[in-house]
This record gives structure tokens, sequence and C-alpha cells, in this order.
């Protein structure tokens, strides 16, 4: 099993759009989210997967995680067995430096809502920051998705 180094960002303005090189749409719900271990059904375009991680011990900074790809049939039918809440979002991919921004705009429910989130080799990794990233919210629960499936954006009081 990998592990999943990774931190996470509020996203300033929509410029992350005209410097994306890919975009696609996701949704996801979850079997099982229980003290911050999760299984995920994610569907990307027109490919499905299943993704199992654990918790994290270090302020949400790294996990454990497993993911396998099965049949798109396959994932939308168990999409149907998913907890209450599902994700739905456009995923922006925009290169800095010798890494890749994954920009996740929210919809639906979490309508709103952009969050950039990039992965790292190591925990010490200092990667560049595009000039469309704001606070830092690595470890804040609120933003994980499984979070966003039972207390979504919209129902937050904004700051």
């Amino acid at each position: 099993m990998a592990q999943e180094i990774e931190r996470k960002y509020l996203v300033l303005d929509s410029s992350y759009k005209h410097e994306a090189y890919s975009s696609s749409h996701v949704r996801q719900g979850y079997l099982c989210s229980d003290r911050g271990k999760t299984v995920r059904i994610r569907l990307r375009d027109d490919r499905a997967y299943i993704t199992i991680k654990g918790p994290s011990l270090d302020g949400g900074l790294s996990r454990y995680e497993f993911e396998q790809e099965i049949p798109f049939e396959d994932g939308e039918k168990m999409m149907s067995l998913c907890q209450e809440g599902l994700i739905d979002k456009t995923r922006w991919l925009v290169r800095s430096g010798d890494h890749t921004f994954e920009v996740d705009e929210f919809h639906g429910d979490n309508e709103g809502l952009v969050v950039a989130e990039v992965e790292l080799r190591n925990r010490d990794e200092q990667p560049i920051i595009p000039h469309f990233i704001g606070k830092e919210v690595t470890g804040d629960r609120r933003y994980y998705n499984a979070q966003l499936c039972v207390n979504p954006y919209c129902r937050w009081d904004k700051e």
C-alpha cells in the first residue's frame, strides 16, 4: 500500500482554469467513512475506481492509500450503495514546477468551494505555490471530501 503525502489549499480565483492542461468531471461517494478511514467509489469521466484510505497520524499530511480501477458499470452500480451525500466536482490539473496541483471546483451542495491539492514525494518537500493558491487547509477535516458529503459547504457559516 502506498503512502499519500499531500497538502491542501483554498483557491483565491479562477485563473487556474486558463493555466490547466486538463480537466475532468468527478463524482464520488463513500461506502464507509469512520474515524478517518474511508472506502470510496470514484467515477472520473468514463473510468471508475475504488479507493481505501487509512487514517492520518500526522495532522492530515499523509495517510496510506490503495486505489484500484474497476469496470465503469460496476462503479456506477456501487455508487447506489454509498452513504448519503455525494461529491460532484470538476478537477483541473495545473503544473507548477515539478508538481501538479489538482484543483477541485465543487458543484451541487458544495458549490462555491474550490480547493487545490498537491502530492509530495516526502514531508519536507516545498512545491512552487501558484499565484491562485490561498490559505493552507491541510488537516482541516471540514475540507475532506468524506466530510463534505455529510456537512456540505452550503451549510457552513461563511467567514
